[in-house]
């Protein structure tokens, strides 16, 4: 019987077809809008990162950041490495969103891509388009579903509008995944990714945790609050809410003052015991 060193003598792995591998980051930010009138909040707006290829295929079209798997890293330390080579922003933590192996889905050939989510705090942000980059911008992003029961995605920065139409798939543990009805003005099948890495983070939100990894360390429940809201596309009554995440901030015994508001509370999210 032939042993396993023998086996792996004659094994020849140019026999089989292999993939290239790319990895891709959908890096999410709360933006704060200023508001002139000193009465209303600031508004939080979700935003989404992403680069203008400076390259074929695709050049000159809107992407999320990402690049090719090298020899002796994990896929991980791929997605960091990209985001950070093209974008000079490096985040935090990254989690994993999906595989996205459709045959066709790169004109380059037969390229799987491991997609992450990231979160970048406000305070951090200094993008810049740069390696095969050509420009690195934060797009406003909404995704709501229309008349017909089809899923638009709309990203706009300036003057700028890009738009994808998606139809939905199944759902498992908590991602849902998408087919792309017309996507002209996005790279390869990012809109499929966007729309996956969003649906993960609508649902992510829900349990209220993960909110606090988009804001500094003490804040007040009014911009916890705008950031959930923000995310889900969904308005919770401020009662509701405050009582719901109760159990999960703590006081912190400072106040924040604000023309023509009253001081208002600043919490932290309370350690796990």
């Amino acid at each position: 019987m032939q042993t396993e060193k023998e086996f792996l003598s004659e094994y020849k792995l140019s026999d089989y077809e292999r993939p290239s591998v790319t990895t891709d980051i959908a890096a999410f930010m709360i933006r704060t809008e200023k508001s002139s009138n000193y009465r209303h909040i600031p508004k939080k707006q979700l935003s989404l990162l992403l680069i203008k290829r400076g390259g074929h295929p695709y050049k000159g079209m809107w992407a999320l950041p990402g690049g090719f798997l090298q020899p002796n890293e994990t896929v991980e330390e791929c997605a960091l490495r990209e985001m950070e080579e093209e974008t000079q922003i490096k985040p935090v933590s990254i989690i994993p969103v999906g595989v996205f192996s459709k045959p066709g889905r790169d004109p380059r050939g037969w390229i799987i891509s491991n997609a992450f989510v990231s979160i970048i705090s406000e305070e951090s942000v200094k993008q810049s388009g740069s390696d095969d980059a050509e420009d690195a911008q934060w797009f406003d992003i909404s995704f709501e579903p229309d008349e017909n029961g089809l899923y638009i995605l709309t990203l706009s920065y300036k003057d700028t509008v890009l738009k994808a139409v998606l139809r939905e798939g199944k759902s498992h543990l908590g991602v849902t995944s998408f087919e792309i009805v017309d996507s002209p003005t996005l790279a390869f099948d990012h809109a499929e990714i966007i729309a996956t890495a969003l649906s993960a983070l609508r649902f992510s939100a829900k349990n209220y945790e993960m909110i606090f990894d988009f804001l500094p360390e003490e804040f007040t429940l009014s911009a916890l609050q705008k950031v959930q809201e923000a995310i889900t596309n969904v308005a919770v009554m401020s009662g509701n809410f405050r009582r719901i995440v109760s159990v999960s901030v703590e006081e912190t015994g400072g106040f924040v003052h604000g023309e023509g508001h009253r001081p208002a509370k600043l919490f932290r999210r309370k350690k796990k015991e």
